[in-house]
């Protein structure tokens, strides 16, 4: 088995389109090598703890209304090539998602972290639902067979916080400035949300090489 790592951010719609590019070469692949993990990384780590209102986020980070709906529409073009049908529209704020990673950090414990990372992004991207507030992840823990309770218990703590802060910040100083970024062996960076037939050709190499070897 081969560990793919895979830096995303539960916001970041260009993770979810190469979430969905690499899973169409996962299923294409049913006897793939890859044992895949999600890790840390905020596409905005100094954004305030309630998060922001969303057109004010979009307008100040593109330079202006014109800008942020010219690169959505982009966006939103590729996600519609891939089959997935999003609602920008519906989303109001921009979460801190320090709360989001640590709740992918403790589904991981469960055996639960791709189903996590789907509900969040299901929740966020389709849903317009705000992934920073605790009743939001509380519903989505629940949602995927965790227990409400303690996930509500945890998140009222400051319990693994530092610890996502501290990977986040060690991803940055080992060179990962965007994401997706993709891991394969802990060797081969792949930025980017890369292609389906990418991936096939990837895994068909590592596949070869194991036999070989």
């Amino acid at each position: 088995m081969i560990k793919l790592d895979i830096l995303s951010d539960p916001i970041c719609p260009w993770c979810l389109i190469g979430k969905t590019r690499l899973e169409k070469a996962l299923a294409e692949i049913p006897n793939h090598p890859f044992v895949i993990e999600w890790h840390p990384f905020q596409l905005n780590p100094d954004m305030p703890q309630d998060g922001m209102d969303r057109r004010t986020y979009l307008e100040t980070k593109f330079g202006g209304k014109e800008r942020a709906v010219k690169v959505y529409s982009e966006i939103d073009q590729h996600a519609r090539e891939e089959g997935l049908d999003l609602d920008f529209g519906a989303i109001q704020r921009t979460p801190n998602t320090v709360n989001a990673h640590r709740l992918i950090h403790w589904a991981g414990i469960e055996q639960k972290q791709d189903e996590m990372v789907n509900a969040l992004f299901d929740a966020y991207f389709k849903e317009g639902r705000d992934i920073g507030d605790d009743e939001v992840l509380c519903d989505l823990a629940d949602g995927i067979g965790m227990d409400a309770a303690v996930v509500a218990k945890l998140l009222k703590s400051d319990a693994d916080a530092d610890m996502i802060r501290q990977r986040d910040a060690h991803s940055r100083q080992m060179g990962v400035n965007s994401v997706p970024t993709f891991i394969v062996d802990n060797r081969h960076a792949v930025p980017g949300a890369q292609p389906a037939d990418l991936w096939v050709k990837v895994i068909n190499e590592l596949m070869e090489q194991d036999a070989a070897e």
